[in-house]
């Protein structure tokens, strides 16, 4: 539920317009609305305030609060949109989706960037406390791990700002609305999958840091498991978001290499955290002599544009639901003063040449 003060707000924008935001024209007083919304002087004093900093009025000490003669769909309307890479994978999709339904309800975007670093993450967020916008949609910096930041998110939350995590939330952070693949289910999926496509041994890649991980590398384990099938765990490797830059800018598949070397042994399938992991995998796997599918085969999550890029066409996992539009609709019902709730999206097997 949003806070109550932007409830306030937003009724007090709605009565600026119904003036034509005509400048000179005056809210009614502190105590008056008080009265009339039966709330506490504090919330109505902090959406005052609020459309003080919009610029929709400015207030007299002693006089009252009086229009500017800016409407309020002049006033600006913001979302902060924080993801760990701007401009790679799956992520424009993800904003175009949210962008496009911020923009029908007049909002616009500032998008923020923090590498996967938690101190990165600190600065956006230490910045948008002292320039606050309407709401922060935001995916969190190695969610598999406890923040340091924490403190901070429960600053903007105090201070009103509605949020939606994408991906995984904080477990620090109780009751905040995240929209996120059903990461579980959809390693239990791609194991069935290769069970009934005859596989027996099973190996697998994830990501450490980042929640789908663990996730998706449970819902895998867990279907080997109701299978009857051996859980060997030294087929399964680990990577990290420093493992990740070294692969994707330095050239450095120390990883891969160690995961064919040491890892793989016989194992005729491997699950793969997402398409970009899988996509270097099976370049390093063909590289090494490895015929995919015929000795390994190779499945993954997201069905990007990776999927389809390589030499073999990798079976992943597609996102039947539109994650970037489905958390902007919860993001906007926050503003419109509703609830909103954690959304976790199925997925859609689309099988190619990999496995």
């Amino acid at each position: 539920m949003a806070a109550k003060y932007r409830v306030l707000a937003d009724r007090l924008r709605e009565e600026l317009g119904r003036s034509s935001g005509k400048q000179g024209y005056k809210l009614p007083t502190e105590l008056e609305l008080t009265a009339r919304y039966q709330l506490s002087r504090q919330t109505v004093r902090h959406a005052l305030r609020l459309l003080e900093e919009e610029g929709l009025i400015h207030r007299r000490q002693g006089s009252g609060s009086y229009a500017t003669g800016l409407t309020p769909s002049a006033a600006p309307r913001q979302i902060a949109v924080v993801a760990s890479f701007m401009d790679d994978y799956i992520f424009p999709a993800i904003l175009h989706e949210a962008t496009e339904v911020f923009s029908r309800q007049g909002y616009s975007t500032a998008v923020y960037a923090t590498e996967n670093r938690v101190s990165r993450e600190r600065e956006i967020l230490l910045r948008l406390l002292e320039e606050p916008m309407s709401g922060l949609l935001v995916e969190g910096s190695k969610t598999a791990l406890p923040t340091p930041n924490g403190d901070l998110y429960q600053r903007l939350r105090q201070a009103g700002t509605p949020m939606v995590f994408l991906h995984g939330a904080y477990g620090e952070l109780s009751g905040v609305p995240c929209v996120a693949d059903d990461n579980y289910g959809g390693g239990y999926q791609l194991a069935r999958y290769l069970a009934s496509r005859g596989h027996r041994e099973f190996a697998g890649i994830f990501k450490s840091d980042d929640a789908q991980g663990p996730q998706r590398y449970h819902g895998a384990l867990a279907a080997v498991r109701d299978e009857g099938l051996p859980i060997r765990d030294r087929r399964f490797a680990w990577y990290d978001s420093e493992d990740r830059r070294r692969l994707l800018e330095e050239k450095d598949g120390r990883v891969l290499t160690d995961f064919l070397q040491n890892r793989l042994g016989d194992a005729t399938a491997v699950i793969c955290y997402n398409d970009e992991i899988a996509f270097h995998l099976v370049q390093a796997l063909l590289a090494a002599g490895r015929r995919v599918p015929e000795e390994v085969a190779v499945v993954s999550f997201d069905n990007s544009y990776l999927s389809q890029l390589g030499p073999v066409p990798i079976t992943s996992l597609s996102h039947r639901s539109r994650m970037g539009r489905v958390a902007a609709e919860q993001m906007t019902a926050l503003l419109r003063g509703e609830a909103a709730h954690s959304r976790f999206l199925e997925w859609e097997l689309v099988v190619r040449s990999s496995g």
